[in-house]
């Protein structure tokens, strides 16, 4: 062993018992070596005489390396060198005792060996090495080594180059059309002999040989002249291998790919249908019945859907009336085994059963009526269906209780299911009543089976009923035929034994709710639908999953049928006292992270029911006082003792509270503005109460950023609920709502704000004025340390609830402004700010990065120039308005940051901001006159050099008042001198 071979052993060990810097000193030397001029000469020698696999695969790696980047530098002699010398390792050419055999050798290192060849071929077939196929092919009579390397070799020349499986580059594509031409010419004919010779010659005495051929051939068939193969030779041999029982698995499953290449090989519509009925497929049907695991099942399951596939899609292409029977016929004949492959085989990952079978059912689109083949295949259809979406038994456990591996399941199979209730839906399409028999069925099925698929069958079966009722439409729904009354009969009434299982329980409930248009027409199912709800399938169901969806679509339902439900309210709340009392007995809190949301929803759907008009007074007074009061209980009881708890019981009464204020904001949402204002002011009374109360937790919590969020959404909520009545708890709510506000509850005290103009207008402004200053103090100050932030900082938390505020600024301004409530502006206590604030729109209406932003603040300008500015020639109701307006506004907005070149007239928003600024200057020429166009002609349209012409047009345009001509023509302006500043020219 010399040093080179040496170096090779210990770079390629593995076992940790060789020092790191001698493996490194290792690794180096074997780099260099492959820099020596001879390098090609001593990896052929190494190769003729040493047995070491490391060695050999060394210098096969090397080889390859160096003619892929180096071959075009190589002398004639020296690539005569190496393809003389890898062409003999490849069939065994005068190779004496003395030398080593690479073919002895372990396959991967004969599929390096191959792979080199391929390289030669890439660089000289035909040009330079014309023969290569046709001199190997003598040497196959060397026996199944030999024929072993040749398979391997097209193989290689299949992965590396031809195949199109792959990404390739344009001169990859080139090189590969130059070697399939040049082979479909010269060699190709003589392969295809050679494989059956060998096929015909090795079948009993050498199978795997054969199946290493065949699978060579399959890659083939799809570019060689297909009537090489589709033969009274071939295509019988293949055939008969399929067909021979006790032969070889592996060689018939590779013989069944040959012909499923055959099958797939790209052809016109007309001559594939002739090839399809000529191969009689029938034959194999059998086979597939036998043991579903093996090599040779999987085989034939991929040849019949291969079949089936391009049987359809003749279907669709051929056009004449034969073509089209023939096709049809030949459907017929797959199907039921197709359909038997689907349930029960190991499907070929290249087969989409989604695929095939929704494309078989856009062809039946157009058939009416459907025959009874085609009824039966729709009801196939559905197994298939019914069998795919049902869930391993194995998972049940998971499913249930919901740990990792049930939530990774049920997404997959969420995932899994989409495309198969989408064939379903176009099943119900084509043949709804065979849809519906089929949906009955299953679910009779499920309900008497007594299997250990018990829970995945009515799973199965309930999900098929809820994906049929999204493809029916409302009024289809709602008229419901005599089957679809049954289906819903039998949901209803149904107790299932795995109720308590939690997937079943929700698609259960998720069932009743998707067929509830059904319900709303057909109100004698009511009671059926509230036990459900309200019994342990649904809100009192032991699954806390359960019973929180349960409440959230119990509460969809009362919204559905609201006044339908009057009868039964009493019923329903003796149902729900459990679930209430949990809430207004006294130092409940939740256990469950979610219980607060679950809570909501029964509180909404309460007061859903118990706000209608159609429930008399008295009672609805009743029912409300005797929610309201125990809640409210409560909180005051928690505020009175709020200063002797200690920390942990602080934090419990804490999240008591709040999930109290969850509810009674939940349960108001059920009563309008006229019934508590006008109709019942005794309900709006009530509700006034829960509201004093409740402000009370701002003064005892002021610092408890939970609590103080809650109320402000009860607000908001008493805003939409009470109307102006709400008036006189506003002070107070707003004077401690704003006392103790951070940046990110200052949006939300924003917020309301905006609620409160936008409802009452100029009824606010008492109230807007009041806060107005210390609204501007606060905002002013803080956002300061958001204007043009950049830097890492940007991404901070803090900078996030900034920006956030500061958006929420403008949009309280823009309110403001576009409510008459501008005046608000000049108030005594507010004047202060007014520089602030005409500086931030100023400079926003001119950079914001987003236009829609720019685009607001322009606007505020627009309303605040015809509020302020009564005309040309009155008082100044805001004296330095004017000025400012003409001489900042005017040409810093309208033309300065319009010439920018970030201002892009191709972008949507940039367009509608660019008509605002336009507008803008229409108003100020109504406003000011000859006072803004003469400042804009004679001091802003110089300093960008605008020809006089073009602003003596501009100043016509803006006297003629047409604002689509004004904005075209200054659209036009603008773009000229952009181009006459050629861009260079950017304007602050």
């Amino acid at each position: 062993m010399d040093d080179v071979e040496k170096a090779i052993l210990i770079s390629f060990d593995e076992s940790g018992a060789i020092d790191s810097e001698l493996k490194s000193q290792a690794v180096n030397f074997c780099q260099k070596i492959k820099e020596n001029p001879s390098i090609c000469s001593l990896c052929i020698e190494k190769l003729r005489f040493c047995k070491l696999v490391q060695v050999q695969f060394w210098c096969l790696q090397a080889l390859h390396e160096v003619i892929r980047v180096k071959y075009g530098s190589m002398s004639l002699e020296e690539k005569n060198f190496i393809r003389k010398s890898i062409f003999s390792m490849a069939c065994l050419e005068g190779i004496d005792d003395k030398m080593c055999a690479v073919l002895d050798s372990p396959a991967f290192i004969k599929n390096k060996l191959s792979q080199v060849l391929v390289t030669l071929i890439y660089f000289e077939y035909p040009l330079i090495w014309s023969s290569v196929f046709v001199d190997f092919l003598p040497h196959l009579s060397k026996g199944a080594v030999v024929i072993d390397m040749f398979s391997r070799i097209l193989n290689a020349l299949d992965d590396e180059l031809v195949s199109m499986d792959y990404p390739r580059t344009p001169e990859e594509v080139a090189v590969a059309g130059r070697v399939k031409d040049a082979m479909r010419n010269q060699c190709v004919p003589q392969i295809v002999r050679a494989w059956y010779d060998i096929v015909s010659m090795y079948r009993n005495s050498d199978p795997e040989i054969c199946a290493t051929v065949l699978d060579c051939m399959r890659r083939y068939v799809s570019w060689i002249d297909i009537g090489l193969i589709v033969n009274d030779a071939f295509i019988p041999l293949l055939f008969e291998l399929i067909l021979v029982d006790g032969s070889s698995e592996q060689l018939r499953a590779a013989a069944a790919g040959c012909v499923l290449a055959v099958v797939s090989k790209r052809m016109d519509a007309q001559s594939k249908l002739s090839l399809l009925k000529s191969l009689q497929i029938s034959r194999v049907f059998g086979l597939v019945s036998d043991d579903n695991d093996s090599e040779l099942v999987s085989g034939i399951a991929a040849l019949i859907t291969g079949y089936a596939v391009e049987v359809l899609e003749c279907f669709k292409r051929v056009s004449s009336e034969d073509a089209k029977v023939v096709s049809t016929e030949l459907l017929d004949e797959v199907l039921p085994t197709v359909f038997y492959v689907m349930q029960n085989c190991e499907m070929d990952a290249a087969f989409s059963i989604v695929q095939f079978l929704s494309g078989y059912v856009a062809t039946m689109k157009s058939l009416s009526p459907l025959q009874e083949n085609k009824m039966l295949h729709i009801s196939q259809i559905l197994e298939v269906v019914c069998a795919q979406i049902r869930y391993d038994p194995m998972y049940r456990n998971n499913l249930d209780v919901l740990d990792k591996i049930g939530v990774e399941e049920e997404n997959r199979m969420s995932e899994f299911r989409k495309d198969l209730f989408v064939l379903l839906r176009n099943v119900g399409r084509v043949a709804p009543e065979v849809t519906r028999i089929f949906i009955r069925n299953s679910l009779a099925n499920a309900i008497t089976s007594s299997s250990e698929k018990n829970v995945e069958e009515v799973e199965a079966a309930l999900s098929l009923l809820y994906a049929f009722g999204e493809s029916m439409n409302g009024e289809a729904m709602k008229v419901g035929n005599g089957l679809l009354s049954e289906l819903v009969t039998n949901l209803l009434s149904t107790r299932f034994p795995c109720h308590s299982n939690r997937v079943v329980a929700l698609v259960y409930l998720e069932t009743i709710a998707r067929y509830m248009k059904f319900i709303q027409e057909n109100v004698q199912y009511i009671p059926l639908v509230l036990a459900a709800f309200l019994d342990e399938r649904g809100i009192h169901h032991p699954n806390i999953y359960v019973s929180h969806r349960a409440s959230y679509l119990f509460m969809r339902v009362v919204k559905l049928l609201k006044s339908k439900l009057v009868p039964f309210i009493e019923t329903i709340l003796q149902s729900l006292q459990d679930v209430v009392a949990r809430f207004t007995s006294m130092n409940f809190v939740s256990k469950e992270p979610t219980g607060s949301e679950d809570g909501a929803h029964i509180f909404e759907a309460i007061g859903l029911l118990i706000g209608m008009e159609d429930v008399p007074l008295e009672k609805q007074s009743d029912y409300l006082s005797s929610l309201l009061t125990p809640l409210c209980q409560q909180v005051e009881a928690t505020l009175i003792n709020s200063k002797v708890l200690n920390p942990e019981e602080s934090t419990v009464q804490i999240a008591n509270i709040q999930q109290i204020i969850g509810a009674i904001n939940a349960l108001s949402k059920g009563f309008s503005e006229r019934l508590v204002t006008s109709s019942r002011p005794a309900i709006g009374h009530m509700f006034k109460q829960t509201l004093d109360v409740l402000l009370q937790i701002l003064v005892v919590f002021p610092k408890v950023e939970p609590l103080r969020t809650k109320v402000l959404s009860f607000v908001h909520r008493m805003v939409d609920t009470l109307g102006a009545s709400v008036f006189p708890y506003l002070p107070k709510a707003l004077e401690q709502l704003l006392a103790e506000s951070e940046p990110k509850e200052m949006v939300g005290f924003l917020l309301l704000l905006n609620q409160l103009m936008c409802k009452f207008s100029t009824l606010v402004r008492d109230i807007l004025e009041e806060v107005f200053p210390t609204i501007a103090g606060r905002v002013f100050s803080v956002i300061q340390r958001v204007a043009d932030s950049s830097g890492p900082e940007i991404n901070t938390e803090e900078i996030r609830e900034l920006q956030e505020l500061q958006k929420t600024l403008y949009t309280f301004l823009h309110v403001i402004a576009t409510h008459d409530l501008s005046s608000v502006f000049l108030s005594p206590r507010s004047r202060d700010y007014l520089n602030s604030i005409m500086q931030l729109l100023l400079h926003s209406s001119c950079h914001h990065k987003d236009m829609v932003t720019r685009k607001a603040c322009v606007h505020i300008f627009v309303k605040l120039i015809k509020d302020w500015c009564a005309s040309s020639s009155g008082e100044e109701k805001v004296p330095g308005f004017k000025s400012f307006i003409i001489e900042t506004f005017g040409t810093n907005c309208c033309l300065y940051s319009v010439l920018d070149k970030s201002f892009e007239f191709g972008d949507a928003n940039t367009l509608v901001l660019f008509g605002e600024i336009v507008l803008a200057q229409k108003v100020m020429y109504e406003k000011f006159g000859d006072d803004f166009l003469v400042h804009f002609v004679s001091k802003g349209f110089p300093s960008v050099h605008c020809p006089q012409n073009l602003a003596e047009q501009y100043c016509q345009k803006l006297k003629d008042g047409d604002m689509k001509a004004l904005r075209s023509f200054y659209q036009s302006l603008i773009e000229h001198l952009r181009h006459q500043q050629n861009g260079s020219l950017v304007f602050r």
